[in-house]
């Protein structure tokens, strides 16, 4: 044990005198992190009165309320122009207006077809139509403009038939009533689309529908036994006229990230960024269901909350961090890391004085592994030696010294198939370059459904790991250096 005090020591660069004395202070603060006060949180935030906390909703704006109110009480300065919210704006195309319109009437987007892609188009259009059953033989096939009907298959179908020249691509299910029954389970989906930072649609336009096997004969004026008897012979099939029409609205969605500064003393321009994401999935269409996330990320938002006053108290009683601390709670990260991706390319304090990332997502479950094994005491830590040789050590060295969980590193593997170093908020500060560190609990489950709730959740060992995140931030708010980026990450940022 000494001679790992001394290697840390080293590499947290303070004197081993000056290491106890911190030791003691980090201790009193840490113990105030417990279950009782993270219950207390976690069941107003993940309560039905947020309704499932989905950004840009009312139940996210009140879930920023209850942030920025709590991020007042305890003392810690709002950042942005006095405030505690980093305003901005998202778009989400909503395609309720998009139909296909046969003998029998008009197909609506989310009732009857399923449309991917994006057009906005003027006025209905008249297009040719003509099927190509499997998509095994296209040559001599004129598809330039033209409605092109297919068997659901290869997906790469699809794009063979866009870059010959397909106006639109009408992919038929080799199933009607699976179709049937999917659809109500995903209406709203196929009706709204990703939300995106541009107003104006940068990518290209394309317009491909799934649609049933009924709809097809519809359009070709046939049977379906016709169309799968003649998916190898599809010239068999006589070619018609289908209409189509597909309209953007285009709806602005008004969302903030949250936050919370606590300036540092001699080191105060450098910055440790300790997050989460306090959005979730929301509720179904008719508000029946509710999707409270009290573990993703009720539990790692709570976390933070719970560190942020741990810091904020050891301040006001002269145990001011020499870094800074920023306790940022991110909106849209159900939607695609938006939250981070947006903070990251619009920091509050500049990137390249932030210093580390401790991400902290989904802490509050025993995932069905260690429920098995009866080994609760566990976190998994992902990302700690991708960028710095030193942040593993310090991690390491305060989980040895102070809370004593099983850490596991299996998801640092860069051929994990969950891909989780890719899932969450951290991955846009690496990114940049920033060392970070991802702490989560694993999946279960309950994991993105309406059963995650606070019933369920595991409060002493939340607060256990939470501590641990704290013990680390605090060794890494006051060492001498800040953690050196000395490592080539193994991971490929070109995709997700």
């Amino acid at each position: 044990m000494r001679r790992l005090l001394s290697f840390v020591g080293a590499a947290i660069m303070l004197p081993m005198g000056v290491v106890a004395q911190q030791q003691d202070a980090s201790v009193k603060y840490a113990n105030t992190i417990t279950p009782q006060d993270m219950r207390s949180k976690l069941s107003i935030l993940a309560s039905d009165d947020f309704g499932g906390r989905e950004t840009g909703t009312e139940g996210q704006k009140k879930a920023s309320k209850f942030l920025e109110d709590f991020y007042k009480e305890i003392g810690l300065e709002g950042p942005v122009d006095g405030t505690y919210r980093q305003k901005f704006n998202m778009y989400q195309s909503d395609w309720s207006d998009v139909y296909i319109k046969t003998r029998k009437g008009k197909k609506l987007n989310g009732e009857e077809i399923i449309f991917l892609g994006y057009e906005n188009m003027s006025k209905e259009a008249k297009l040719d139509a003509v099927y190509v059953g499997k998509g095994t033989n296209l040559e001599g096939l004129d598809l330039e403009g033209k409605a092109v009907i297919a068997m659901a298959g290869d997906r790469s179908l699809m794009r063979t038939l866009s870059e010959a020249g397909a106006k639109a691509v009408m992919m038929m299910a080799a199933d009607d009533e699976q179709f049937k029954q999917t659809l109500p389970r995903q209406r709203r989906a196929f009706i709204m689309g990703r939300l995106r930072f541009e107003e104006e649609y940068s990518g290209d336009p394309s317009m491909i529908f799934y649609i049933t096997q009924e709809i097809a004969a519809e359009i070709f004026r046939t049977s379906t036994e016709e169309l799968t008897n003649n998916a190898e012979t599809p010239s068999n099939i006589k070619a018609r006229t289908v209409n189509v029409s597909v309209k953007e609205k285009l709806n602005t969605i008004s969302t903030e990230n949250m936050m919370a500064f606590l300036e540092g003393t001699d080191l105060k321009d450098e910055v440790l960024v300790i997050s989460s994401h306090y959005d979730h999935i929301g509720q179904n269409e008719d508000g029946s269901v509710i999707n409270n996330g009290a573990d993703d990320d009720g539990s790692g938002t709570t976390g933070v909350m719970e560190i942020a006053e741990a810091f904020a108290q050891a301040a006001k009683e002269g145990h001011r961090p020499r870094r800074s601390i920023l306790f940022l709670n991110v909106t849209g990260e159900e939607k695609g890391l938006l939250g981070s991706a947006y903070y990251s390319d619009n920091p509050i304090f500049p990137i390249e004085n932030t210093v580390n990332n401790l991400n902290i997502d989904m802490i509050g479950r025993v995932d069905p592994e260690h429920e098995e094994s009866g080994n609760r005491d566990y976190v998994y830590v992902i990302g700690s030696e991708k960028l710095s040789s030193h942040l593993k050590v310090i991690s390491e060295y305060a989980n040895i010294t102070y809370t004593k969980l099983d850490l596991d590193y299996r998801y640092d593997d860069p051929n994990d198939r969950n891909r989780f170093y890719y899932r969450s908020d951290h991955y846009n500060f690496a990114k940049k370059g920033i060392p970070i560190i991802f702490y989560f609990n694993g999946t279960h489950a309950d994991y993105h459904r309406p059963t995650d709730t606070v019933d369920k959740i595991t409060f002493d060992v939340m607060a256990k790991r939470a501590q641990l995140v704290f013990h680390t931030a605090w060794l890494l708010a006051n060492r001498n250096d800040r953690t050196p980026v000395d490592r080539e990450d193994d991971m490929d940022y070109g995709s997700r």
